[in-house]
């Protein structure tokens, strides 16, 4: 870009900016520099977006630029003909926490907020600010918490350098002197008068990492919490915190054929501590349709929010229509941004199908490409009684389809010393037994309980739980469903090894409800199963621990080791108990699932129409393993020689199901390397494979794809209804914190197949009758 302004200001890590432009031309700079000329080579991504998430740009850098060796540039331009919040995300497929790549702006726009953010942690959040250009000077100004906090500023070049600090009118604070570490501190003391208006740290020489509580990292009653803003121009700043997600989602399309009507739903979210009014209008670019927003202000309480719906009817000619829905804060009317809504011609197959894979792309995901609109909660995954209805178990209640609609049963109130106590679920499963009596494990203050509704959720009991450590339930997987109560299983942890961050040793127990005359739940004592125990992982997958078939209940799961021992993988076994006899049997070893003493690499169990065990032991990153049982419901008949399910593949978190054919099947994260999806980097996919009867598995075919290289995962979970359709529930988890913190909403999708996994539909509620 010859003849183009040089762009001073370095930062690291990853991140973005929030950009607040005028109408006109809106223009931005970005450049990449290599951190050194030693540090390998890196890509940064750079996608430009408009206020209802419609990207803009997608550009990948090192290319076509004007830059010295080791540095690209690149011009994004736009034309804004509508005032609202745009945004700028930058990552990198190969180093996701900034480490070896710096990169840097220039804007025309006047008013920008920056997001540091990288990649995420296996720890505490934190996004130390990287400044990294010592040849000229700079600003850091942040929004100071009304908390007392610290700064810390690391990496300093000159103990004779001075750093001041300086409020919102100006003031100086404070002077900050490396000392000769090249390190300086400074704690600000508490005061309720700091405003909304950035305090401005000011360096002769803009190098350091700064750590400033609040701002860099946080404690849970902080205002902005895991948002890292700041700016290095306090006149950039604009009210985006207290602003923040003030109409979700971003954008809405609907398929719908001519004089079709409907409505969807907005959210309206006020992110301050006062109450605030938001008036709200729809836009059209050409003559008004028919569409209607059934408020033009609401009133929100703080940090809540409130729906409003838009109703539209389908014109009767035409291909596309669209409109924008427009929120403007009453008391702070200089900040206004929108949502939009587009009304499309059906163009999907009538049954509903979808092409696999959906390849998501940055804020391109299942709405903007198929027009899928959530019908259901989607809180939780979905589970299905005998008579085929479902269910999703929410925060505050059961949600379940009734009478053509979908309605949520709120928990009981349990009683507490002297006033009702709110329940809780503790876990994201539904059991029923053979008379479609639901069951969930939940949480009543501190005691954990097992609730039962035996009239669809819409009632329900609680029975206590023993004291301590977490808990799961035999769930439906195909051909498994008790007489009575469901059996549980108890995980205490009862050691946490500080230098293997997977490594925990729990004691794991078995609880066996029975129904009592009287028809109150006696859950008796705890069966202890092993005191090695590496815990569950059930985030994602859910995984089925538990499978039971008339008076004999198993139970699959993975070992601690000694580290020093160097095992082969985290030891799988199965157990079964004899609910007639009261034994328990020793454990079975089925295999070991590498690398040892990692506790994602928990194990699933489940069983097919005749009875046979059927095992997948789980791993982090490498190939799974299977084992069946030789004979029909019993452990200790002997099993199939332990083998992998495909050759060479990077998989984690187990979903098993065994549909009405016998035909298995298994969902899981799975890692590629193969530039098909993401050109850069590796990346991760959801996947599915099957196994019939007798048969190998299936190659691995995919069905989601991320929508960023790097860390993904997708918390999928796996259920399967009694007419034998797989059932998949997912939510994509990006590692940048940028692209995740931009949303509040939830996102999980819904698939389902009614032919053995052949094709797959974005479910409806027509589907789920």
């Amino acid at each position: 870009m010859s003849g183009s302004p040089a762009i001073q200001h370095r930062f690291g890590g990853m991140g973005g900016l929030f950009l607040y432009p005028e109408r006109g031309e809106l223009v931005v700079d970005v450049q990449r520099w290599k951190r050194t000329s030693k540090d390998r080579d890196t890509h940064l991504r750079a996608v430009l977006f408009a206020p209802d998430r419609s990207v803009l740009h997608d550009v990948l850098l090192p290319g076509p630029g004007d830059g010295k060796p080791g540095s690209q540039r690149v011009r994004l331009t736009t034309t804004v003909r509508h005032l609202g919040v745009y945004g700028l995300v930058i990552t990198s497929p190969e180093d996701r926490y900034g480490e070896y790549t710096h990169w840097g702006f220039r804007t025309n726009c006047p008013k920008y907020i920056i997001e540091t953010s990288r990649g995420h942690r296996d720890r505490r959040h934190e996004e130390p600010i990287v400044l990294a250009n010592p040849d000229v000077a700079g600003d850091l100004c942040f929004l100071p918490r009304t908390k007392a906090f610290r700064i810390a500023l690391h990496g300093l070049r000159a103990a004779e350098e001075r750093i001041t600090l300086a409020d919102a009118k100006g003031r100086v604070l404070a002077t900050l002197k490396p000392n000769a570490k090249g390190k300086a501190f400074h704690d600000v003391p508490a005061s309720e008068a700091r405003g909304d208006v950035p305090w401005t740290l000011h360096f002769p020489k803009f190098k350091t990492v700064a750590e400033i509580d609040g701002v860099t990292r946080w404690e849970d009653d902080d205002l902005y919490r895991n948002m890292a803003l700041w700016t290095p121009n306090a006149e950039s700043w604009f009210p985006l915190p207290e602003n923040r997600w003030i109409l979700q989602p971003y954008q809405q399309r609907v398929h719908a054929a001519p004089d079709e009507a409907g409505t969807v739903t907005f959210t309206v979210h006020n992110n301050e501590t006062v109450e605030k009014v938001i008036d709200l209008a729809l836009e059209f670019d050409d003559t008004p349709w028919s569409a209607t927003v059934s408020e033009s202000a609401v009133r929100v309480p703080p940090r809540q929010s409130v729906q409003v719906t838009l109703s539209y009817r389908m014109p009767m000619t035409g291909n596309s229509w669209a409109c924008r829905l427009r929120a403007t804060p009453r008391k702070s009317p200089e900040f206004t941004t929108y949502s939009s809504f587009n009304l499309a011609a059906k163009d999907v197959p009538a049954d509903g199908t979808v092409k696999m894979p959906i390849a998501l792309k940055p804020y391109v995901h299942e709405n903007k490409q198929y027009g899928y609109i959530r019908e259901y909660p989607v809180d939780q995954q979905m589970y299905f009684d005998s008579s085929h209805r479902p269910y999703v178990l929410g925060s505050r209640g059961i949600h379940a389809f009734r009478d053509g609609a979908w309605s949520i049963t709120p928990f009981p109130e349990a009683e507490g010393q002297g006033e009702a106590e709110a329940v809780r679920p503790t876990i994201s499963k539904i059991a029923f037994d053979r008379k479609d009596n639901l069951y969930t494990v939940v949480k009543v203050d501190k005691r954990l309980s097992l609730l039962r509704s035996k009239d669809q959720g819409t009632t329900s009991d609680l029975t206590p739980l023993p004291s301590g450590g977490s808990f799961d339930i035999e769930q439906f997987s195909g051909h498994n469903v008790p007489a009575g109560p469901p059996p549980l299983i108890r995980v205490v942890r009862t050691k946490k090894d500080p230098k293997l961050i997977w490594r925990s040793l729990n004691d794991l127990s078995l609880i066996i409800p029975a129904e009592r005359a009287d028809g109150s739940i006696d859950v008796g004592k705890p069966i202890l199963i092993s005191r090695k125990c590496i815990g569950l992982c059930s985030h994602s997958g859910i995984p089925s621990f538990v499978v039971s078939r008339d008076q004999k209940v198993h139970v699959a799961w993975g070992e601690a080791t000694d580290p020093a021992a160097k095992a082969p993988g985290v030891p799988t076994y199965v157990a079964t108990y004899d609910r007639e006899t009261g034994v328990l049997g020793e454990p079975a070893l089925i295999g070991y699932g590498p690398p040892a003493n990692d506790c994602h690499n928990s194990p699933c169990i489940t069983m097919d129409s005749k009875g046979y065990l059927h095992v997948l032991v789980g791993t982090h990153g490498r190939t799974f393993k299977y084992a069946r049982s030789l004979k029909p419901n019993d452990a200790y008949g002997g099993w199939t020689e332990t083998e992998d399910v495909g050759k060479k593949l990077s998989q984690t978190y187990v979903g098993l199901v065994c549909d009405k054919d016998d035909v298995l099947h298994l969902v899981f994260r799975l890692w590629r390397h193969d530039g098909k999806y993401q050109p850069h980097g590796g990346y991760a996919t959801l996947a599915h494979m099957t196994k019939s009867p007798e048969q190998p598995w299936s190659q691995p075919r995919v069905l989601v794809a991320a929508a960023f290289a790097n860390y993904s995962i997708f918390y999928h979970r796996l259920t399967i209804d009694h007419r034998g359709r797989p059932v998949l529930s997912y939510d994509y988890w990006s590692t940048y914190w940028f692209y995740r913190n931009d949303r509040r909403q939830r996102q999980r999708g819904l698939l389902l197949s009614d032919d053995g996994g052949v094709t797959w539909k974005l479910a409806t509620n027509n589907d789920l009758r």
